[in-house]
């Protein structure tokens, strides 16, 4: 664990994030802290950190359940280390477009999981509706069909359930901390990677690989995740602001994220990407069996039902 220097300071929060302030999560939190302080007349104050400066998104949630005034903004394939449902949250074509979202984090199914999370961890979920987009391939060669990425050394996150998505795709996963993945990459250690527009075009990712499918198989969806026992010690007031707060700076930051990637793909196309639309279903049908792999086939089901709900 990273040690840190951060005092126990009741009405103050530090977020800490991976990414850089050109991100639009980066944007989404600038707005969280700007709506927290300014409702609670700054009786909370938040404290933003880029770059992992205090820790990586592990370090950070062992302080959060140990009782520090920290919070991060995580994916649901890192918490399920913690709480296996969440998990599903970034399973292979789960969901279909931002309603799906909105109407499952906003459901009883998610806050089940939500409160097991924190009951049993100590962690509590501000708002978990942070999307950063959807997940593509990044290679050096055309990719049609599963069957092309044989053989092909994958960058992805350490977690299970996006471990075995790469797996049934057919490639072969390789954890690797996002910023080794431009070296990675140009040193031949990786032969390709998966991710978001922002990220493949603020890592220059374009500069050392030639292709991008859009597979769209995995929605990057991410909360704002704190202390459960910092957040239980601030007044019943201070917490509706936050939570409110969270949920609204999340809608905030998925807006940007959406209103940029027509331009993000234009300018990744003027890099020199070839970037192809493919026919999903062969993608779709590889991975299905990552749910049964994981147990996640009747949590499934259960998420479905959620979303049949209308």
């Amino acid at each position: 664990m990273v040690s840190t220097n951060l005092a126990w300071a009741k009405n103050q929060l530090n977020v800490i994030t991976a990414l850089s302030s050109h991100d639009p999560m980066y944007k989404g939190l600038e707005r969280f802290k700007l709506l927290v302080e300014s409702k609670t007349n700054q009786q909370v104050e938040i404290r933003l950190f880029v770059g992992s400066q205090l820790g990586n998104d592990e370090d950070i949630l062992e302080q959060a359940m140990a009782g520090t005034n920290v919070a991060v903004l995580v994916d649901g394939g890192r918490l399920s280390t913690y709480q296996r449902e969440i998990g599903i949250l970034g399973a292979p074509y789960l969901l279909q477009n931002m309603s799906q979202l909105d109407k499952l984090v906003e459901s009883k199914l998610f806050q089940s999981w939500a409160d097991k999370l924190q009951n049993k961890n100590h962690l509590k979920v501000l708002a978990f509706n942070w999307w950063q987009g959807s997940r593509h391939l990044l290679t050096n060669k055309a990719i049609d069909q599963p069957e092309d990425l044989a053989g092909v050394r994958m960058r992805t996150v350490g977690a299970p359930i996006w471990i075995e998505s790469i797996k049934a795709m057919g490639a072969t996963p390789t954890p690797l901390s996002f910023t080794e993945v431009y070296s990675g990459l140009q040193q031949k250690v990786l032969d390709a990677a998966e991710a978001q527009y922002d990220a493949i075009y603020g890592a220059r990712l374009y500069e050392v690989t030639s292709h991008i499918t859009k597979t769209s198989h995995i929605q990057l969806i991410s909360g704002l995740v704190t202390s459960a026992g910092w957040f239980d010690s601030l007044t019943p007031q201070q917490q509706s602001i936050i939570t409110e707060s969270a949920a609204i700076a999340g809608r905030f930051a998925t807006h940007i994220v959406q209103s940029n990637e027509s331009q993000i793909e234009q300018e990744l196309r003027q890099q020199g990407l070839t970037i192809n639309k493919i026919d999903l279903a062969s993608f779709v049908e590889a991975t299905t069996s990552v749910y049964e792999t994981l147990g996640y086939s009747e949590l499934r089901e259960q998420v479905y039902e959620v979303l049949r709900d209308e």
